[in-house]
């Protein structure tokens, strides 16, 4: 993983690629703090779904399982049946895999139970962001953060919590996608922004 620059003159995360669906991801989204329930829940989802899988992938299909699973609110995804289950699995433009179907409508009412005792999923989920960072997010940094002491953590929290499809990398991706952690490379055009959104917005 190293920075590529592109003809707008600004230096990127590699990962990036040039696909303009990956770079608006990189640039709009990756790493941004989010402490919305409801787009917590969907990425938690969209992770799962992605197992196998490319991001990319996940993403240009992302429109449609927003439309399918009702905005990924999760009051509304914990009341599907199985006759969703049934319906969403002919549905040729997502991903057709029962058991990841079946876990994010699991997932939702973990969720809507989770709520019950806690102020919110977001508070719950920023509880896990890690106090100590290295200040500089070098290539051979990135390369080997696939897992963390936290993401562990949250990961085995969430199983107890009767969660599925929310292993320890699983959990890293999230909490690099929703920035509880900034995994943009030093050098890289959106790590200022990032780090600043991440002070400013993290649940107090």
């Amino acid at each position: 993983m190293k920075l590529i620059h592109h003809a707008d003159g600004d230096a990127r995360c590699s990962w990036a690629g040039n696909a303009p669906d990956y770079l608006a991801y990189h640039d709009q989204e990756w790493g941004r703090a989010v402490t919305d329930d409801v787009r917590l829940f969907e990425k938690l989802c969209l992770e799962g779904f992605q197992s196998g899988l490319s991001w990319l992938t996940v993403l240009r299909k992302r429109a449609r399982f927003r439309e399918v699973f009702l905005g990924f609110d999760p009051e509304k995804v914990a009341r599907f049946e199985e006759s969703d289950v049934e319906r969403l699995l002919k549905d040729t433009s997502i991903i057709r895999h029962r058991g990841k179907i079946e876990a994010t409508i699991n997932n939702a009412k973990a969720l809507v139970k989770l709520r019950e005792n806690e102020p919110s999923f977001a508070r719950y989920v920023w509880r896990f962001e890690p106090q100590k960072r290295p200040k500089k997010i070098t290539p051979a940094i990135l390369a080997a953060a696939t897992t963390s002491p936290e993401s562990v953590a949250l990961s085995l929290d969430l199983k107890k919590r009767g969660f599925r499809f929310v292993g320890p990398t699983t959990m890293y991706a999230l909490m690099q996608a929703m920035g509880l952690v900034n995994d943009h490379l030093e050098g890289c055009a959106s790590r200022e922004g990032c780090e600043r959104e991440r002070t400013e917005r993290r649940p107090q």
